[in-house]
């Protein structure tokens, strides 16, 4: 199969979806009206309430919620053949996805700029509200330790990459005082900036002093690093050390400064990147060497293809962005289908792209079954794989093979740190919310409940792995990682449907995602959590069986109480804006 013929079904797609779907829901769904007074304006502090133009909205939504998660979670789902990946990532980004992104962006608008677990207690209660807030933190910590998990072990493998990505904060800096305090332009800076990062990367490739290599500095692989530990596990305690003091600071300051500019230069880079993969598939012209369908003995596809794609098809996680950060800055309604169903849209893109890369890397077919010889190795090799395989493709522009490894790597770790950053950022909210619905207005205080986020995150990544190194966590959670994403996903398209049955409305483009979704998402988790990870299971995991639990059981509490809500119309009042 031709990939270059797969990449035009799936873009024509995802443009027809944005161009009728979106709109319909847009106009006959939601109804956004021009003239209502955004949470922005009307609350608008600086901070975190900052009317945003759309572009520049769209560059932080789209780049917070494009991690590392869209590239892994397809490249891990081919595993089952190229096709049903494919299918999932098409249909559930313009039928799921974005009707999800959008809804809870538009529900928040119209609810204060509040988080969708907030807005849970107008529409189906407070005991679901505090039980959707816990499984919300939960999924947001995990969040925060994956990340932090793929980012520092990606400096660890490419180490060229570390200067580029250190060298866009102060950038992002200078770029958030030109815009905010001297009334300038964002977009000549942003490029510029991405320019001087991409240079970097050129000469950083080359020049292996310029290359930040913490495993090299301390022995090579058998060298003695810090605390009697070797000098990988060394390094990367160094790098989680760094990165959670880095996004203390980016969570806690005002979204002009850091996070706005470094997202907007992030979204050029995501245009630039992928406008390179695309452009390298049409030069290289790849057949695609994976089967279509891949019969695997030890995992079946159902339900867990749709788990694994996870954020490559839908992310309960773009709506905790959407209802906490995007809301808070959006300029007028109407842009809320720019932001939230196109923010959907370049996710599903950059999935595409993904699997095409995966699929076309290896030379024969027989390659691909030997390198996807079962799920543990789909798993380990992924992200790798992806590297690899975007990298070819930029080679077919003429660019080394260093330089186009290097980039790749970056474009990565530069989306995995805006999700982690925002991520924390979306802790913090719900740790203050938490702390004032129990009395304990102290974890209310910005600085205290982003403290206790960046602790939590750090003890979670750093669990050991084996009796001498760190950082087991963020990977032993990334299966739970994906239930628990899609369990959310399908709450949130829940309370949309709630919302819209009480404005009278047709709820049915959030229902039917939202019965697919959970239907899906329950059986993997219950799969997983009692046959898989409990004492009794084939692969016991206490960790993930704990936290496994607790998610399933509030998940089924709350789906009972709004399935109440639907079926026997329980009066609750509706959001006060609306």
């Amino acid at each position: 199969m031709n990939a270059i013929l797969v990449a035009v079904i799936g873009l024509v797609v995802f443009a027809l979806g944005y161009r009728y779907y979106s709109k319909f829901v847009a106009e006959r769904i939601f109804r956004l009206d021009p003239n209502y007074i955004t949470p922005a304006h009307k609350y608008k502090d600086g901070v975190d309430f900052v009317p945003t133009n759309r572009f520049v909205l769209w560059g932080h939504h789209f780049t917070s919620v494009a991690g590392a998660a869209p590239i892994l979670g397809p490249a891990i789902a081919v595993y089952w053949g190229w096709l049903p990946a494919f299918l999932w990532v098409i249909l559930g980004t313009v039928f799921a996805a974005g009707v999800h992104d959008f809804g809870t962006l538009a529900l928040s608008v119209r609810n204060k700029g509040q988080s969708v677990g907030t807005i849970a207690d107008r529409l189906i209660g407070q005991r679901a509200k505090m039980l959707f807030l816990f499984i919300i933190l939960i999924l947001v910590l995990m969040v925060n330790a994956v990340f932090a998990w793929v980012i520092s072990n990606l400096f660890i493998k490419y180490p060229a990459s570390v200067l580029p990505v250190f060298i866009q904060i102060p950038l992002a800096v200078w770029i958030g005082y030109a815009v905010y305090k001297r009334q300038k332009k964002m977009l000549i800076p942003s490029l510029i900036a991405l320019a001087i990062m991409y240079i970097a990367a050129v000469v950083a490739s080359q020049v292996s002093w310029l290359q930040v290599d913490l495993v090299s500095m301390m022995g090579g692989q058998e060298g003695a690093g810090l605390f009697g530990l070797g000098a990988v596990s060394s390094a990367f305690f160094i790098w989680i050390v760094i990165l959670m003091i880095y996004v203390y600071i980016a969570s806690t300051l005002p979204v002009w400064k850091l996070l706005q500019p470094r997202d907007f230069i992030n979204s050029h880079q995501l245009v630039v990147g992928l406008g390179i993969l695309y452009l390298g598939l049409i030069f290289t012209n790849p057949e695609i060497t994976a089967p279509a369908v891949h019969a695997a003995n030890d995992v079946s596809w159902f339900p867990l293809l749709f788990i694994t794609v996870a954020c490559g098809a839908i992310s309960g996680f773009h709506g905790l962005v959407s209802s906490g950060t995007s809301s808070k800055q959006l300029d007028k309604e109407t842009d809320a289908r720019f932001v939230g169903y196109l923010g959907a849209v370049g996710e599903g893109v950059l999935a595409l792209i993904s699997i095409l890369a995966v699929v076309t890397l290896f030379p024969s077919t027989a390659a691909f079954t030997e390198a996807y010889s079962s799920f543990g190795a789909a798993n380990a090799g992924g992200l790798g794989n992806f590297v690899e395989g975007a990298s070819g493709l930029a080679g077919g522009l003429g660019i080394p093979a260093s330089v186009a490894t290097t980039i790749v790597s970056i474009i990565i770790i530069s989306f995995a740190a805006t999700t982690l950053d925002s991520s924390v950022r979306l802790m913090r909210y719900i740790i203050a919310e938490i702390g004032m619905e129990y009395k304990m207005p102290v974890l209310a205080k910005a600085h205290v409940a982003t403290s206790v986020a960046v602790l939590a995150s750090a003890a979670l990544v750093l669990i050991p792995k084996g009796p001498n190194g760190f950082g087991s966590g963020g990977y032993l959670l990334w299966p739970l990682f994906g239930t628990a994403n899609q369990l959310l996903a399908g709450i949130s398209l829940m309370l949309i449907a709630v919302w819209l049955k009480k404005l009278g409305r047709n709820y049915m483009v959030a229902l039917i995602p939202m019965i697919f979704l959970l239907f899906m998402t329950l059986i993997a988790m219950f799969q997983q959590v009692f046959f898989e990870w409990a004492m009794w299971g084939s692969n016991s995991n206490m960790l993930l069986f704990v936290f496994g639990s607790i998610i399933f059981v509030f998940a089924v509490w709350i789906i009972l109480t709004a399935f109440n809500v639907l079926t026997r119309g329980v009066d609750r009042q509706l959001p006060v804006e609306d």
